[in-house]
């Protein structure tokens, strides 16, 4: 395991997501309050019925199966392996859990810990998808920090983040995504263009300008290409 947080749910146990390097999350519930008997050893507090975010612990593998070394808060310590209760699920894609559910703090230590930001689910859908289906500008600009992230990616049904954003109806996000260089002459599998699936005019208009610009570029190159050949 790589790391793991806790996360608490209005009728859930408290809640340890362990992450692996290949991205998986395995999920363990608590069992018990803890209360250690050594400074050595980390506290943790069992509250069921709390709808708030928990702490985030690192828990790199020990030989000891008895024990995890875990660091909390800036603080390190062991946690008792049968503190927790492993469930029979595991959550393949964190990230894109984080970006639909618009969990930031999950998000960020899903890329703290090195979660692949371009992945793709069964849809064939990235995580930058999801953020922008659901309208979660601040996952958007989060996810927006990773040098290597990917606007374009097409999922299975052939649409691309600029697509759900436009199609939910979300300028803000519609906006976000041509500033960083989000193409508009993408098709889905209908044959259709971001702009064709706006349903507001916000998002139209934003679309059209883009589009409008851009293809006021290509022309221009065009004209400059002919002039430099003419010169020759």
């Amino acid at each position: 395991a790589k790391g793991a947080r806790k996360f608490r749910s209005e009728g859930l146990d408290r809640v340890f997501f362990v992450f692996s390097l290949s991205g998986q999350v395995k999920v363990f519930r608590a069992l018990y309050t803890f209360e250690p008997r050594t400074v050595s050893i980390l506290v943790f507090q069992f509250k069921s019925g709390i709808k708030s975010e928990g702490d985030f612990i690192q828990i790199p593998p020990l030989s000891d199966t008895n024990w995890w070394k875990g660091t909390s808060k800036g603080r390190t310590g062991l946690i008792p392996s049968n503190y927790v209760a492993e469930q029979a699920e595991s959550i393949d894609n964190p990230l894109h859990e984080a970006a639909k559910r618009g969990n930031l703090s999950w998000l960020r230590e899903c890329l703290d810990n090195r979660v692949g930001v371009n992945g793709l689910d069964k849809a064939g859908s990235t995580a930058l998808y999801w953020a922008c289906h659901g309208g979660h500008k601040d996952i958007v600009d989060m996810l927006f920090t990773q040098p290597n992230i990917e606007l374009n990616q097409q999922n299975k049904l052939g649409d691309t983040a600029l697509h759900a954003a436009a199609w939910k109806g979300y300028a803000d996000i519609v906006q976000l995504l041509l500033a960083k260089g989000a193409r508009t002459d993408l098709r889905n599998n209908e044959k259709k263009l971001a702009l064709d699936m706006a349903t507001n005019a916000a998002c139209a208009s934003l679309l059209k300008k883009k589009q409008g610009t851009d293809a006021v570029r290509t022309l221009s190159n065009a004209e400059d290409y002919l002039d430099d050949e003419d010169s020759d």
